[in-house]
């Protein structure tokens, strides 16, 4: 396949390192140190004792990659404006444009499912429309990750989970069309996992719930994920996990998601600084919206009580709000 990562940091560049080494015809937008290193020396992937280096085209201008079978996205939900403004050159009818990232996309309420109650106002996901006219629903795949990478220097990234990388790919509208089949036979050579999912709204709720209820907490505190096992803290994500299933159960999403595997005393909270604090601490835009805000919009549409996911919203948004980082 002829693929264009959109967005090759440490998630983009891990896949696109993969899916090149897989004989793919793989290239790359990316900006800055990383892009010319990747330019003068190939991508590099360290995952586990392994080393791949993979030359692949990079560019900051998609117009100079020309059109792609599958645009796989891994910006940010704060950062697809710029996808949007540029991404046009990379498509033909037929390209498929996988938007995988944190929280809601901003394409959820198209192609829902005639039992699930209709999604709340989400255009604050997508500014004017512009990725709706740019990329359209026909177009559009939905994608949730599950991997942990880190770019080690410009052109090199690596790997931390090399037993844990995920990509779930899904139309829409959840049917199982013969261009979701090949794309996930292609993740699937290349070494990235890619089960079949019936529900790709139910992947994005699960993985959702991390971030909803504890990285956020993670954010207010400025602190680690391992302070998600403090026994104060424990109760008040737990608190928020139980509304964050609620909302989610009431727009059709029952999730299995026991509540003493997510935070138990068995769980083992790794030593990390999640991507909204990162951002956070970093003076990068961040993804309040998709992540807090939107969520809480389903609950509201559907008359859920969320006393402390209320109280989490206000704190965050403030948090942002100070540093210019978002906009309500």
């Amino acid at each position: 396949m002829r693929i264009c990562v959109f967005g090759a940091g440490a998630i983009g560049g891990n896949f696109a390192a993969r899916l090149a080494a897989a004989g793919n015809e793989v290239s790359v937008v990316a900006r800055g140190a990383h892009l010319e290193a990747i330019r003068a020396r190939g991508l590099t992937l360290l995952t586990g004792d392994k080393k791949i280096v993979a030359p692949i085209q990079a560019s900051d201008r998609p117009a100079d990659l020309g059109p792609q079978d599958v645009v796989i996205s891994t910006l940010k939900a704060s950062s697809l404006g710029d996808l949007a403004e540029s991404v046009g050159p990379l498509l033909r009818a037929d390209t498929q444009v996988v938007f995988a990232q944190n929280g809601i996309p901003w394409w959820y309420g198209a192609g829902l499912a005639k039992d699930r109650p209709k999604a709340p106002d989400l255009s604050r996901l997508d500014p004017g429309g512009a990725l709706a006219k740019t990329v359209g629903f026909d177009r559009t795949l939905g994608g949730v990750i599950t991997t942990s990478n880190q770019v080690v220097e410009p052109g090199v990234v690596r790997n931390i989970s090399p037993d844990r990388n995920t990509l779930w790919v899904g139309e829409i509208d959840d049917s199982q069309s013969p261009r979701i089949e090949a794309l996930r036979r292609t993740l699937i050579a290349a070494g990235i996992a890619s089960p079949a999912t019936r529900d790709i709204r139910y992947d994005i709720w699960h993985k959702l719930m991390a971030n909803l209820t504890g990285s956020t907490v993670c954010l207010i505190l400025r602190q680690p994920n391992t302070i998600q096992g403090t026994p104060v803290v424990n109760k008040l994500v737990r608190r928020a996990h139980a509304e964050a299933l609620a909302i989610a159960a009431a727009n059709g999403v029952v999730l299995d998601d026991d509540p003493e595997v997510r935070y138990g005393p068995k769980r083992v909270y790794p030593d990390h600084r999640p991507s909204i604090l990162q951002d956070y601490e970093l003076g990068r835009p961040m993804e309040v919206e998709a992540i807090v805000r939107a969520p809480l919009a389903f609950a509201r549409s559907a008359g859920v009580e969320t006393p402390t996911l209320d109280a989490i919203e206000a704190i965050c948004v403030s948090l942002a709000e100070s540093k210019g980082l978002y906009a309500s």
